[in-house]
């Protein structure tokens, strides 16, 4: 009787992806069918916890934040919620098994943006990004695995690696929106005024460094996962290279972005690899 309800919550799921993120959504159509509705579910979950610290800034964030971890707690201990977004991530959590400590240490980081501004350590920096973006990963990598430790514990490193790539870039591009909007600077010792070419150097070569590791264990996931991840891994490598073609007064005044056109080409090319096994 339940299987209408669980049908709906994962349609929720769904449109929320492609709602927010064409690409992501993209890169999701990429794997195979057997564990796309998983990885929706997981963007659902990380979603509503996104708008809650970056968008709902009228409204009491942190009980918002509060009510969405409790929700979730009780989502996953009972196998059920009637937040249909929820009620989807649930069913994901409990048929991987994934360890709730991963939910914990995410939905940590998402408070911390409530209360935290600047990050003077590469210390507490990392700690960020490993809740923010490394845990969904790992997420993520119990599905691509399938409940195989074996295979995770392999792979895990490499898909942490992805994971603060991918954040990274996301801190990058967004450096403008990030401090104008929400007052946040993310990377450790940098101010938003005196940003140099420099300090956007540094910055782009420790993101390449991730997306190297992080491309390793690509070429080692399963077959239905990879070319999925391929697509997100080449989106953002192509985003970073137009990050480092423009100077870091130009990241103060606008957003970069991959035009339309580009996405095209490159998921094509992606596509081309997949099928003659470069990847």
């Amino acid at each position: 009787m339940k299987k209408l309800f669980d049908d709906v919550s994962g349609a929720c799921s769904r449109q929320l992806t492609k709602t927010y993120s064409t690409s992501f959504s993209t890169a999701v159509r990429m794997l195979a069918p057997s564990i796309r509705q998983d990885v929706y579910n997981i963007y659902g979950f990380v979603r509503l916890a996104d708008e809650i610290v970056d968008s709902f800034l009228d409204y009491r964030q942190q009980t918002l934040l509060d009510q969405l971890r409790t929700q979730t707690y009780e989502a996953v201990s009972d196998g059920i919620s009637l937040n249909p977004v929820l009620n989807a991530f649930q069913e994901t959590v409990n048929r991987y098994d994934m360890p709730m400590k991963m939910i914990d240490d995410f939905l940590r980081s998402m408070e911390t943006d409530l209360n935290k501004k600047t990050y003077d350590s590469k210390e507490e920096y990392d700690l960020y990004i490993y809740g923010s973006a490394d845990v969904v990963g790992l997420m993520c990598l119990h599905v691509f695995v399938k409940g195989d430790a074996k295979k995770f514990d392999e792979l895990k490193a490499s898909a942490m690696r992805l994971g603060s790539a991918f954040q990274k870039v996301n801190f990058l591009r967004d450096f403008k929106a990030d401090f104008e909007l929400l007052g946040r600077v993310y990377f450790p010792g940098t101010d938003f005024e005196t940003l140099s070419d420099l300090d956007k150097k540094n910055i782009i070569a420790d993101i390449h460094e991730d997306l190297e590791q992080g491309f390793q264990g690509i070429k080692r996931l399963p077959i239905e996962a990879r070319l999925g991840v391929y697509v997100a891994y080449r989106y953002y490598r192509a985003l970073l290279g137009r990050l480092n073609r423009i100077a870091s007064e130009d990241l103060k005044k606008r957003r970069i972005r991959v035009p339309n056109y580009s996405k095209l080409t490159l998921f094509a090319r992606c596509y081309l690899d997949h099928k003659l096994n470069l990847i």
